[in-house]
Protein backbone atom coordinates (compact mmCIF):
# COMPACT_ATOMS: atom_id res chain seq x y z
CA UNK A 1 0.00 0.00 0.00
CA UNK A 2 2.73 2.41 0.93
CA UNK A 3 4.08 2.00 -2.24
CA UNK A 4 1.19 2.86 -4.68
CA UNK A 5 1.51 6.03 -6.70
CA UNK A 6 -1.60 6.87 -5.16
CA UNK A 7 0.35 7.01 -1.40
CA UNK A 8 3.14 8.33 -2.65
CA UNK A 9 1.67 11.05 -3.70
CA UNK A 10 -0.40 11.94 -0.88
CA UNK A 11 2.73 11.51 1.15
CA UNK A 12 5.06 13.54 -1.28
CA UNK A 13 2.10 16.71 -1.10
CA UNK A 14 2.11 16.23 3.17
CA UNK A 15 6.08 16.61 2.74
CA UNK A 16 5.18 20.17 0.55
CA UNK A 17 3.20 20.85 3.52
CA UNK A 18 5.73 20.35 5.88
CA UNK A 19 8.06 22.37 4.58
CA UNK A 20 5.94 25.23 4.36
CA UNK A 21 4.64 24.76 7.84
CA UNK A 22 7.70 24.54 8.75
CA UNK A 23 9.24 28.26 6.86
CA UNK A 24 6.26 29.76 7.92
CA UNK A 25 6.83 29.32 12.19
CA UNK A 26 10.43 29.92 11.07
CA UNK A 27 9.24 33.50 9.99
CA UNK A 28 6.66 33.84 12.76
CA UNK A 29 8.71 33.01 15.76
CA UNK A 30 11.17 35.77 14.43
CA UNK A 31 8.34 38.35 15.14
CA UNK A 32 9.33 38.71 18.59
CA UNK A 33 12.62 39.79 18.14
CA UNK A 34 11.84 42.00 15.21
CA UNK A 35 9.88 44.15 17.53
CA UNK A 36 12.54 43.81 19.97
CA UNK A 37 15.38 45.37 17.55
CA UNK A 38 12.69 48.09 16.53
CA UNK A 39 13.41 46.10 13.10
CA UNK A 40 10.09 47.85 11.22
CA UNK A 41 10.95 47.52 7.39
CA UNK A 42 12.55 44.19 8.33
CA UNK A 43 9.38 43.26 9.82
CA UNK A 44 7.53 44.46 6.19
CA UNK A 45 9.28 42.25 4.42
CA UNK A 46 9.05 39.38 6.33
CA UNK A 47 5.46 39.87 5.87
CA UNK A 48 5.00 40.03 2.48
CA UNK A 49 7.72 37.33 2.63
CA UNK A 50 5.40 34.82 4.24
CA UNK A 51 2.37 35.87 1.88
CA UNK A 52 4.74 34.71 -1.25
CA UNK A 53 5.52 31.70 0.86
CA UNK A 54 2.61 29.51 0.18
CA UNK A 55 2.43 29.94 -3.10
CA UNK A 56 6.17 29.46 -3.74
CA UNK A 57 5.79 26.56 -1.78
CA UNK A 58 2.63 24.67 -3.43
CA UNK A 59 5.02 25.74 -7.11
CA UNK A 60 8.21 23.37 -5.30
CA UNK A 61 5.74 20.41 -4.19
CA UNK A 62 3.96 20.72 -7.85
CA UNK A 63 7.73 20.50 -9.83
CA UNK A 64 8.31 17.38 -7.32
CA UNK A 65 5.20 15.74 -8.24
CA UNK A 66 5.86 16.77 -12.02
CA UNK A 67 9.21 15.12 -11.73
CA UNK A 68 8.08 12.15 -9.43
CA UNK A 69 4.90 10.98 -11.22
CA UNK A 70 3.81 10.53 -15.53
CA UNK A 71 1.49 12.71 -16.37
CA UNK A 72 -1.10 9.92 -16.71
CA UNK A 73 -0.85 9.41 -13.63
CA UNK A 74 -1.35 12.81 -12.10
CA UNK A 75 -3.93 13.46 -14.69
CA UNK A 76 -6.25 10.69 -13.35
CA UNK A 77 -8.82 11.40 -10.77
CA UNK A 78 -9.01 8.19 -9.63
CA UNK A 79 -5.24 8.09 -8.51
CA UNK A 80 -6.35 11.61 -6.27
CA UNK A 81 -9.92 10.23 -5.03
CA UNK A 82 -7.36 7.27 -3.78
CA UNK A 83 -4.54 9.74 -2.63
CA UNK A 84 -6.65 12.01 -0.74
CA UNK A 85 -7.56 8.67 1.66
CA UNK A 86 -4.49 8.11 2.60
CA UNK A 87 -3.65 11.88 3.14
CA UNK A 88 -6.90 12.31 5.51
CA UNK A 89 -5.02 9.31 7.10
CA UNK A 90 -1.65 10.84 7.56
CA UNK A 91 -2.77 14.06 8.76
CA UNK A 92 -5.73 12.73 11.14
CA UNK A 93 -3.32 13.51 14.24
CA UNK A 94 -2.22 16.63 13.11
CA UNK A 95 -3.04 20.06 14.86
CA UNK A 96 -3.44 21.57 11.65
CA UNK A 97 -5.01 19.24 9.49
CA UNK A 98 -7.38 21.52 8.09
CA UNK A 99 -4.27 23.60 6.46
CA UNK A 100 -3.06 20.49 5.31
CA UNK A 101 -6.47 19.56 3.97
CA UNK A 102 -6.14 23.24 1.91
CA UNK A 103 -2.59 22.31 0.86
CA UNK A 104 -3.67 19.27 -0.70
CA UNK A 105 -6.73 20.97 -2.64
CA UNK A 106 -3.97 23.76 -3.67
CA UNK A 107 -1.90 21.00 -5.53
CA UNK A 108 -5.18 19.43 -7.11
CA UNK A 109 -6.11 22.47 -8.36
CA UNK A 110 -3.04 23.31 -10.05
CA UNK A 111 -3.00 20.02 -11.45
CA UNK A 112 -6.54 19.84 -12.96
CA UNK A 113 -6.69 23.76 -13.78
CA UNK A 114 -8.93 24.33 -10.90
CA UNK A 115 -11.73 21.60 -12.51
CA UNK A 116 -13.52 18.73 -11.48
CA UNK A 117 -13.99 20.53 -7.70
CA UNK A 118 -15.21 17.30 -5.97
CA UNK A 119 -15.12 16.08 -2.19
CA UNK A 120 -14.35 12.34 -3.63
CA UNK A 121 -11.12 14.16 -5.30
CA UNK A 122 -10.22 16.75 -3.00
CA UNK A 123 -11.33 18.19 0.49
CA UNK A 124 -14.05 20.36 -0.64
CA UNK A 125 -15.07 19.65 2.88
CA UNK A 126 -13.34 18.95 5.72
CA UNK A 127 -12.36 15.04 6.45
CA UNK A 128 -12.92 15.88 10.15
CA UNK A 129 -15.96 18.34 10.03
CA UNK A 130 -17.99 16.03 12.62
CA UNK A 131 -14.64 15.49 15.18
CA UNK A 132 -15.49 17.26 18.64
CA UNK A 133 -12.11 15.96 20.47
CA UNK A 134 -9.70 18.83 21.56
CA UNK A 135 -5.99 18.72 21.91
CA UNK A 136 -5.94 19.39 25.17
CA UNK A 137 -3.34 22.19 24.80
CA UNK A 138 -3.85 24.51 27.32
CA UNK A 139 -4.01 28.25 24.88
CA UNK A 140 -4.71 31.09 27.72
CA UNK A 141 -3.28 32.15 30.94
CA UNK A 142 -5.30 33.06 33.60
CA UNK A 143 -5.37 35.97 36.89
CA UNK A 144 -7.76 36.76 39.74
CA UNK A 145 -8.38 40.11 40.00
CA UNK A 146 -9.77 40.12 43.52
CA UNK A 147 -10.73 43.76 43.12
CA UNK A 148 -7.25 44.97 42.57
CA UNK A 149 -7.51 45.45 38.30
CA UNK A 150 -4.19 47.39 37.97
CA UNK A 151 -2.36 44.33 39.58
CA UNK A 152 -4.55 42.56 37.33
CA UNK A 153 -3.07 44.56 34.12
CA UNK A 154 0.38 44.46 36.09
CA UNK A 155 0.70 40.73 35.60
CA UNK A 156 -0.82 40.77 31.91
CA UNK A 157 2.35 43.01 31.09
CA UNK A 158 5.21 41.66 33.40
CA UNK A 159 3.98 38.54 32.76
CA UNK A 160 4.16 38.55 28.67
CA UNK A 161 7.13 36.49 26.82
CA UNK A 162 8.29 40.23 25.51
CA UNK A 163 12.43 40.38 25.20
CA UNK A 164 12.51 44.48 26.17
CA UNK A 165 11.45 45.06 29.25
CA UNK A 166 8.32 48.05 30.46
CA UNK A 167 9.91 51.81 31.02
CA UNK A 168 6.96 51.82 34.07
CA UNK A 169 4.43 48.67 34.66
CA UNK A 170 3.03 50.25 37.53
CA UNK A 171 1.92 53.52 35.80
CA UNK A 172 0.56 51.29 32.73
CA UNK A 173 -1.60 49.61 34.97
CA UNK A 174 -2.99 52.28 36.62
CA UNK A 175 -3.85 54.43 33.53
CA UNK A 176 -5.30 51.21 32.34
CA UNK A 177 -7.17 50.82 35.39
CA UNK A 178 -8.37 54.14 35.34
CA UNK A 179 -9.77 53.28 31.66
CA UNK A 180 -11.15 49.71 32.83
CA UNK A 181 -13.32 51.53 35.18
CA UNK A 182 -15.04 54.02 32.94
CA UNK A 183 -15.47 50.72 30.54
CA UNK A 184 -16.30 47.94 32.32
CA UNK A 185 -20.34 46.81 33.44
CA UNK A 186 -20.76 47.00 37.09
CA UNK A 187 -21.05 42.94 37.15
CA UNK A 188 -17.57 42.21 35.88
CA UNK A 189 -16.57 45.21 37.54
CA UNK A 190 -17.26 44.99 40.97
CA UNK A 191 -17.59 41.27 40.50
CA UNK A 192 -15.94 38.82 42.84
CA UNK A 193 -14.75 36.23 41.01
CA UNK A 194 -13.56 39.22 38.44
CA UNK A 195 -10.75 36.94 35.91
CA UNK A 196 -8.35 38.17 33.50
CA UNK A 197 -7.55 35.72 30.72
CA UNK A 198 -4.82 36.39 27.95
CA UNK A 199 -3.81 34.11 24.81
CA UNK A 200 -0.08 32.51 25.81
CA UNK A 201 0.56 33.90 22.00
CA UNK A 202 1.62 37.66 21.39
CA UNK A 203 0.20 39.24 18.06
CA UNK A 204 3.25 40.90 16.43
CA UNK A 205 2.03 43.18 13.40
CA UNK A 206 4.19 46.40 12.01
CA UNK A 207 5.28 48.43 15.11
CA UNK A 208 2.39 46.93 17.49
CA UNK A 209 2.44 44.21 20.25
CA UNK A 210 -1.03 43.13 21.00
CA UNK A 211 -2.31 40.91 23.94
CA UNK A 212 -5.33 39.08 23.45
CA UNK A 213 -8.25 37.68 25.60
CA UNK A 214 -11.35 38.50 27.85
CA UNK A 215 -12.46 39.49 31.07
CA UNK A 216 -14.92 37.71 32.56
CA UNK A 217 -16.96 38.12 35.81
CA UNK A 218 -20.93 37.98 37.20
CA UNK A 219 -21.52 35.78 34.32
CA UNK A 220 -20.76 38.10 31.71
CA UNK A 221 -17.58 39.13 29.90
CA UNK A 222 -15.86 41.47 27.18
CA UNK A 223 -13.20 41.12 25.40
CA UNK A 224 -9.93 42.28 26.02
CA UNK A 225 -6.76 43.74 23.84
CA UNK A 226 -3.92 45.57 25.35
CA UNK A 227 -1.95 46.82 22.31
CA UNK A 228 1.83 47.16 23.59
CA UNK A 229 4.16 49.81 21.88
CA UNK A 230 8.04 49.84 21.32
CA UNK A 231 10.03 53.03 22.42
CA UNK A 232 8.06 55.86 21.12
CA UNK A 233 5.68 57.80 23.37
CA UNK A 234 7.09 57.22 27.00
CA UNK A 235 10.98 57.59 26.19
CA UNK A 236 13.39 55.02 27.30
CA UNK A 237 15.64 53.26 29.68
CA UNK A 238 18.71 53.62 31.54
CA UNK A 239 21.58 53.40 28.62
CA UNK A 240 18.78 54.75 25.98
CA UNK A 241 17.43 51.03 24.93
CA UNK A 242 13.89 51.10 23.86
CA UNK A 243 11.43 50.35 26.38
CA UNK A 244 7.89 49.23 25.95
CA UNK A 245 4.70 50.67 27.04
CA UNK A 246 0.72 49.90 27.32
CA UNK A 247 -0.84 52.50 24.58
CA UNK A 248 -3.99 51.87 25.26
CA UNK A 249 -6.55 49.43 26.85
CA UNK A 250 -9.51 47.95 24.52
CA UNK A 251 -13.15 46.25 25.80
CA UNK A 252 -15.33 47.12 22.86
CA UNK A 253 -16.30 44.12 20.52
CA UNK A 254 -16.34 46.35 17.59
CA UNK A 255 -12.88 48.19 18.49
CA UNK A 256 -11.49 44.25 18.74
CA UNK A 257 -13.30 43.49 15.43
CA UNK A 258 -11.56 46.77 13.95
CA UNK A 259 -7.96 45.51 14.87
CA UNK A 260 -8.83 42.25 13.44
CA UNK A 261 -10.37 43.77 10.21
CA UNK A 262 -9.69 42.56 6.74
CA UNK A 263 -7.99 45.72 5.66
CA UNK A 264 -4.60 45.00 7.76
CA UNK A 265 -1.80 43.11 7.40
CA UNK A 266 -1.82 39.55 8.85
CA UNK A 267 -0.91 39.17 12.41
CA UNK A 268 2.53 37.40 13.75
CA UNK A 269 1.42 34.72 16.05
CA UNK A 270 2.64 31.80 17.09
CA UNK A 271 -0.66 29.46 17.08
CA UNK A 272 -0.66 26.13 18.30
CA UNK A 273 -4.02 24.71 17.36
CA UNK A 274 -5.70 26.78 14.27
CA UNK A 275 -9.16 25.33 14.94
CA UNK A 276 -8.62 26.06 18.68
CA UNK A 277 -7.36 29.02 18.74
CA UNK A 278 -9.74 30.45 15.85
CA UNK A 279 -12.86 28.96 17.88
CA UNK A 280 -11.22 31.22 20.63
CA UNK A 281 -11.00 34.65 18.27
CA UNK A 282 -14.75 33.32 17.57
CA UNK A 283 -16.07 34.28 21.01
CA UNK A 284 -14.86 37.41 21.03
CA UNK A 285 -15.96 38.34 18.10
CA UNK A 286 -18.85 36.56 17.29
CA UNK A 287 -19.63 38.34 14.15
CA UNK A 288 -16.35 37.86 12.40
CA UNK A 289 -16.41 35.37 9.62
CA UNK A 290 -13.96 32.26 10.53
CA UNK A 291 -12.46 32.91 7.33
CA UNK A 292 -11.55 36.31 7.89
CA UNK A 293 -10.28 35.11 11.56
CA UNK A 294 -7.89 32.29 9.43
CA UNK A 295 -6.80 35.07 7.27
CA UNK A 296 -5.77 37.80 10.14
CA UNK A 297 -3.57 34.82 11.72
CA UNK A 298 -1.70 34.71 8.65
CA UNK A 299 -3.63 31.29 7.17
CA UNK A 300 -5.16 33.40 4.47
CA UNK A 301 -5.35 30.22 1.92
CA UNK A 302 -7.49 28.32 4.20
CA UNK A 303 -9.23 31.67 4.98
CA UNK A 304 -10.47 31.02 1.53
CA UNK A 305 -11.21 27.55 2.25
CA UNK A 306 -13.36 28.59 4.73
CA UNK A 307 -15.21 31.33 2.35
CA UNK A 308 -16.12 28.87 -0.24
CA UNK A 309 -17.76 26.36 2.07
CA UNK A 310 -19.77 29.13 4.00
CA UNK A 311 -20.73 30.55 0.02
CA UNK A 312 -21.52 27.33 -1.34
CA UNK A 313 -23.73 26.86 2.02
CA UNK A 314 -25.36 29.98 1.40
CA UNK A 315 -25.94 29.84 -2.11
CA UNK A 316 -27.43 26.24 -1.67
CA UNK A 317 -30.57 27.90 0.51
CA UNK A 318 -31.97 29.39 -2.57
CA UNK A 319 -33.24 32.76 -0.72
CA UNK A 320 -31.56 34.73 -2.96
CA UNK A 321 -29.83 35.44 -6.48
CA UNK A 322 -26.59 36.97 -7.49
CA UNK A 323 -27.23 40.60 -9.01
CA UNK A 324 -25.35 43.45 -10.17
CA UNK A 325 -23.80 45.63 -7.31
CA UNK A 326 -25.61 48.70 -6.57
CA UNK A 327 -23.77 52.11 -7.14
CA UNK A 328 -22.08 53.48 -10.46
CA UNK A 329 -20.57 50.84 -12.72
CA UNK A 330 -17.33 50.04 -13.35
CA UNK A 331 -14.44 51.17 -15.80
CA UNK A 332 -12.19 47.86 -15.00
CA UNK A 333 -14.76 45.84 -13.18
CA UNK A 334 -18.11 44.24 -13.94
CA UNK A 335 -19.16 44.02 -10.10
CA UNK A 336 -22.05 41.30 -8.67
CA UNK A 337 -23.12 40.26 -5.24
CA UNK A 338 -25.37 38.25 -2.82
CA UNK A 339 -26.92 40.52 -0.99
CA UNK A 340 -27.07 38.43 1.87
CA UNK A 341 -23.23 36.94 2.17
CA UNK A 342 -21.83 40.74 2.77
CA UNK A 343 -19.39 40.32 0.10
CA UNK A 344 -18.95 41.70 -3.86
CA UNK A 345 -17.48 39.49 -6.81
CA UNK A 346 -15.14 41.62 -9.16
CA UNK A 347 -14.61 40.34 -12.80
CA UNK A 348 -12.24 41.87 -14.88
CA UNK A 349 -13.92 43.24 -17.77
CA UNK A 350 -12.98 42.40 -21.69
CA UNK A 351 -12.42 45.89 -23.00
CA UNK A 352 -12.10 49.02 -20.54
CA UNK A 353 -13.33 52.59 -21.03
CA UNK A 354 -10.87 54.44 -23.28
CA UNK A 355 -9.53 56.09 -20.25
CA UNK A 356 -8.12 53.67 -18.64
CA UNK A 357 -4.74 52.77 -19.99
CA UNK A 358 -4.21 49.25 -18.49
CA UNK A 359 -4.27 45.41 -19.54
CA UNK A 360 -5.83 42.13 -17.98
CA UNK A 361 -2.28 41.28 -16.62
CA UNK A 362 -1.55 44.76 -15.04
CA UNK A 363 -4.70 44.93 -12.75
CA UNK A 364 -4.02 41.44 -11.64
CA UNK A 365 -0.90 42.63 -10.91
CA UNK A 366 -1.86 45.48 -8.85
CA UNK A 367 -4.36 43.32 -6.94
CA UNK A 368 -1.19 41.21 -6.31
CA UNK A 369 0.42 44.30 -5.14
CA UNK A 370 -2.56 45.07 -2.62
CA UNK A 371 -2.14 42.03 -1.24
CA UNK A 372 1.71 41.70 -0.23
CA UNK A 373 1.50 45.16 1.05
CA UNK A 374 0.85 46.42 4.46
CA UNK A 375 -3.11 47.66 3.90
CA UNK A 376 -2.84 50.30 7.04
CA UNK A 377 -6.52 49.89 7.76
CA UNK A 378 -7.73 51.46 4.66
CA UNK A 379 -7.44 48.88 1.72
CA UNK A 380 -9.53 46.06 1.42
CA UNK A 381 -8.45 42.31 1.31
CA UNK A 382 -8.83 39.95 -1.56
CA UNK A 383 -9.81 36.36 -2.93
CA UNK A 384 -9.00 35.21 -6.29
CA UNK A 385 -10.87 32.28 -7.46
CA UNK A 386 -10.06 30.37 -10.63
CA UNK A 387 -13.31 28.16 -12.63
CA UNK A 388 -15.78 29.61 -9.98
CA UNK A 389 -18.88 27.77 -10.98
CA UNK A 390 -22.65 28.52 -10.31
CA UNK A 391 -25.93 27.32 -11.13
CA UNK A 392 -27.29 29.69 -13.71
CA UNK A 393 -30.45 30.37 -12.08
CA UNK A 394 -28.44 31.17 -9.40
CA UNK A 395 -28.41 34.42 -11.10
CA UNK A 396 -31.00 37.64 -12.18
CA UNK A 397 -31.20 37.11 -15.83
CA UNK A 398 -30.16 40.98 -15.60
CA UNK A 399 -26.72 40.33 -13.86
CA UNK A 400 -26.13 37.15 -16.21
CA UNK A 401 -27.01 39.10 -19.33
CA UNK A 402 -24.44 41.81 -18.04
CA UNK A 403 -21.53 39.31 -17.30
CA UNK A 404 -21.44 37.74 -20.46
CA UNK A 405 -22.15 40.89 -22.66
CA UNK A 406 -18.73 42.85 -21.05
CA UNK A 407 -16.94 39.88 -19.86
CA UNK A 408 -17.59 36.88 -22.66
CA UNK A 409 -14.06 35.72 -22.11
CA UNK A 410 -14.11 34.93 -18.55
CA UNK A 411 -17.91 34.29 -18.21
CA UNK A 412 -19.64 31.69 -20.29
CA UNK A 413 -22.54 29.17 -19.78
CA UNK A 414 -22.11 25.52 -20.15
CA UNK A 415 -25.92 23.70 -20.29
CA UNK A 416 -27.28 25.24 -16.85
CA UNK A 417 -24.08 26.20 -15.13
CA UNK A 418 -22.32 29.58 -15.56
CA UNK A 419 -18.43 29.47 -15.54
CA UNK A 420 -16.74 32.36 -14.51
CA UNK A 421 -12.74 32.01 -15.21
CA UNK A 422 -11.15 34.25 -12.76
CA UNK A 423 -12.80 36.64 -10.11
CA UNK A 424 -12.26 38.32 -7.21
CA UNK A 425 -14.05 38.94 -4.23
CA UNK A 426 -14.46 41.83 -1.31
CA UNK A 427 -15.95 42.58 2.07
CA UNK A 428 -19.02 44.36 1.08
CA UNK A 429 -19.40 48.02 2.00
CA UNK A 430 -21.53 50.77 1.10
CA UNK A 431 -19.91 52.92 -1.74
CA UNK A 432 -18.56 56.68 -0.70
CA UNK A 433 -20.68 58.34 -3.48
CA UNK A 434 -24.24 56.48 -2.38
CA UNK A 435 -23.53 56.91 1.86
CA UNK A 436 -23.13 60.52 1.14
CA UNK A 437 -26.04 60.30 -0.55
CA UNK A 438 -27.94 59.21 2.27
CA UNK A 439 -26.03 60.01 5.37
CA UNK A 440 -26.96 62.83 7.69
CA UNK A 441 -25.21 66.44 7.34
CA UNK A 442 -23.29 65.65 10.69
CA UNK A 443 -22.15 61.88 8.83
CA UNK A 444 -21.24 64.35 6.06
CA UNK A 445 -18.28 65.83 8.12
CA UNK A 446 -17.38 62.78 9.91
CA UNK A 447 -16.96 60.40 6.47
CA UNK A 448 -15.26 63.37 4.43
CA UNK A 449 -12.40 63.71 7.42
CA UNK A 450 -12.07 59.78 7.40
CA UNK A 451 -11.83 60.01 3.73
CA UNK A 452 -8.81 61.96 3.99
CA UNK A 453 -7.61 60.07 6.60
CA UNK A 454 -7.83 56.72 3.85
CA UNK A 455 -5.59 58.51 1.36
CA UNK A 456 -3.08 59.98 3.53
CA UNK A 457 -2.56 56.95 5.62
CA UNK A 458 -2.08 55.36 2.24
CA UNK A 459 -0.10 57.60 1.20
CA UNK A 460 2.12 57.34 4.62
CA UNK A 461 2.47 53.28 3.96
CA UNK A 462 4.07 54.32 0.11
CA UNK A 463 0.74 53.54 -1.65
CA UNK A 464 -0.68 55.90 -4.00
CA UNK A 465 -4.88 55.10 -5.09
CA UNK A 466 -4.36 56.63 -8.87
CA UNK A 467 -8.33 57.03 -8.98
CA UNK A 468 -9.39 58.89 -6.15
CA UNK A 469 -12.86 59.30 -7.11
CA UNK A 470 -15.71 58.18 -4.42
CA UNK A 471 -17.01 55.22 -5.85
CA UNK A 472 -13.85 53.24 -5.51
CA UNK A 473 -13.70 53.85 -1.60
CA UNK A 474 -17.03 52.38 0.31
CA UNK A 475 -17.85 52.77 4.17
CA UNK A 476 -17.72 50.00 6.53
CA UNK A 477 -20.24 48.97 9.35
CA UNK A 478 -18.10 50.70 11.63
CA UNK A 479 -18.11 53.83 9.89
CA UNK A 480 -14.32 53.35 8.22
CA UNK A 481 -13.73 54.72 4.91
CA UNK A 482 -12.32 51.66 2.76
CA UNK A 483 -9.90 51.90 -0.52
CA UNK A 484 -10.97 48.80 -2.86
CA UNK A 485 -10.35 49.58 -6.58
CA UNK A 486 -7.18 49.04 -7.12
CA UNK A 487 -6.14 49.24 -11.19
CA UNK A 488 -4.62 52.22 -10.72
CA UNK A 489 -2.90 52.01 -7.52
CA UNK A 490 0.75 52.41 -7.27
CA UNK A 491 3.76 53.12 -5.06
CA UNK A 492 3.66 56.87 -3.44
CA UNK A 493 7.48 56.65 -4.98
CA UNK A 494 7.04 55.97 -8.53
CA UNK A 495 4.40 59.29 -8.80
CA UNK A 496 5.70 62.43 -9.81
CA UNK A 497 3.68 65.06 -7.87
CA UNK A 498 4.01 68.83 -9.58
CA UNK A 499 3.31 72.23 -9.17
CA UNK A 500 1.01 74.05 -11.96
CA UNK A 501 2.84 77.08 -12.98
CA UNK A 502 1.40 79.94 -11.10
CA UNK A 503 0.48 81.98 -14.73
CA UNK A 504 0.00 79.51 -16.97
CA UNK A 505 -2.75 76.23 -17.30
CA UNK A 506 -1.23 72.50 -17.63
CA UNK A 507 -1.76 72.63 -21.84
CA UNK A 508 -0.71 76.00 -21.77
CA UNK A 509 2.43 77.24 -23.57
CA UNK A 510 5.24 78.33 -21.13
CA UNK A 511 7.14 82.08 -22.02
CA UNK A 512 10.00 80.40 -23.69
CA UNK A 513 7.21 78.93 -26.15
CA UNK A 514 7.48 74.87 -25.22
CA UNK A 515 4.88 73.33 -23.81
CA UNK A 516 4.34 72.13 -20.40
CA UNK A 517 5.63 68.10 -20.60
CA UNK A 518 3.40 65.64 -18.92
CA UNK A 519 4.66 62.42 -18.18
CA UNK A 520 2.39 59.56 -17.47
CA UNK A 521 3.43 59.33 -13.44
CA UNK A 522 2.80 63.13 -13.26
CA UNK A 523 0.31 64.23 -10.82
CA UNK A 524 -0.80 67.84 -10.18
CA UNK A 525 -2.42 67.73 -6.53
CA UNK A 526 -4.05 71.40 -7.14
CA UNK A 527 -6.18 69.98 -9.46
CA UNK A 528 -7.39 66.77 -7.40
CA UNK A 529 -10.64 69.07 -5.67
CA UNK A 530 -12.96 69.09 -9.28
CA UNK A 531 -12.01 65.49 -10.15
CA UNK A 532 -12.83 64.24 -6.54
CA UNK A 533 -16.11 66.06 -6.00
CA UNK A 534 -18.38 67.22 -8.68
CA UNK A 535 -20.59 68.58 -6.01
CA UNK A 536 -19.52 72.09 -4.62
CA UNK A 537 -20.47 71.89 -0.87
CA UNK A 538 -18.87 68.62 -0.59
CA UNK A 539 -15.81 69.77 -2.40
CA UNK A 540 -15.06 72.78 -0.13
CA UNK A 541 -15.81 70.89 2.95
CA UNK A 542 -13.02 68.16 2.66
CA UNK A 543 -10.48 71.49 1.02
CA UNK A 544 -11.33 72.59 4.37
CA UNK A 545 -10.57 69.81 6.20
CA UNK A 546 -7.78 68.07 4.37
CA UNK A 547 -6.21 71.75 2.85
CA UNK A 548 -2.38 69.61 2.48
CA UNK A 549 -3.89 67.00 0.31
CA UNK A 550 -4.04 69.63 -2.83
CA UNK A 551 -0.41 70.91 -2.16
CA UNK A 552 2.67 68.91 -3.82
CA UNK A 553 4.91 70.06 -1.05
CA UNK A 554 3.04 68.21 1.00
CA UNK A 555 2.98 64.68 -1.51
CA UNK A 556 7.22 65.15 -1.95
CA UNK A 557 7.55 65.17 1.91
CA UNK A 558 6.28 61.65 2.09
CA UNK A 559 8.16 60.51 -0.62
CA UNK A 560 11.17 61.95 0.80
CA UNK A 561 10.37 60.43 4.28
CA UNK A 562 9.45 56.96 2.60
CA UNK A 563 13.13 56.68 0.71
CA UNK A 564 14.81 57.58 3.76
CA UNK A 565 13.64 54.71 5.30
CA UNK A 566 11.02 56.01 7.72
CA UNK A 567 7.99 53.83 8.39
CA UNK A 568 4.80 54.39 9.46
CA UNK A 569 2.21 52.69 11.49
CA UNK A 570 -1.69 53.58 11.79
CA UNK A 571 -2.96 52.15 14.86
CA UNK A 572 -6.10 50.77 14.94
CA UNK A 573 -7.99 52.36 17.34
CA UNK A 574 -9.02 55.75 17.92
CA UNK A 575 -6.21 58.76 19.16
CA UNK A 576 -7.98 59.69 21.67
CA UNK A 577 -7.74 56.14 23.30
CA UNK A 578 -4.10 56.63 23.56
CA UNK A 579 -1.75 56.93 26.52
CA UNK A 580 0.68 58.91 25.33
CA UNK A 581 2.30 59.13 21.48
CA UNK A 582 0.46 60.59 18.17
CA UNK A 583 -0.88 58.33 15.79
CA UNK A 584 0.22 59.00 12.07
CA UNK A 585 3.76 60.57 13.15
CA UNK A 586 6.64 59.60 10.56
CA UNK A 587 9.85 58.12 12.75
CA UNK A 588 12.68 56.35 11.97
Amino acid sequence: MKHSPAYRLAATVLHGFDEYRARFKQITSDASRRFRDAAWREAQQASAARINLYGEKVGDTLGRLQRTFAQEVLAHCETWQEARGHYAQLISQRLDYELAETFFNSLFCSVFQHRHIRNDWMFVYSSREDAAHRSGIELCRRYDVKGDWAGALAWALSEAPFESPFADVERDSQLGAGLLEAQLPAAIWQADDAQVELLNSVFYRNKGAYLVGRLLGGGEQVPLVLPVLHGEGFGEQQGGDPCLHLDTVLTETDEVSIIFSFTRAYFQVDVPVPGEFVAYLKQLMPHKPEGELYAAIGFFKHGKTEFFRALNQQVAKREERFMIAPGVRGMVMAVFVLPSFRTVFKIIKDEFDPAKEVTHAIVREKYRLVKRHDRVGRMADTQEFSNFIVRQDHFEPECLAHLLEVAPSTVSLKEDKVIIKHCYTERMMTPLNIYLEQCSADERVMVLKDYGNAIKQMAAANIFPGDMLLKNFGVTRHGRVIFYDYDEVSYLTECRFRHIPKSQGVDSYMDGGTSLSIGPNDIFPEEFGPFMFANPELRALFMEQHPELFDPDYWLTLQRAILEGRVIDVYPYRNKQRFAGTVGQLVH
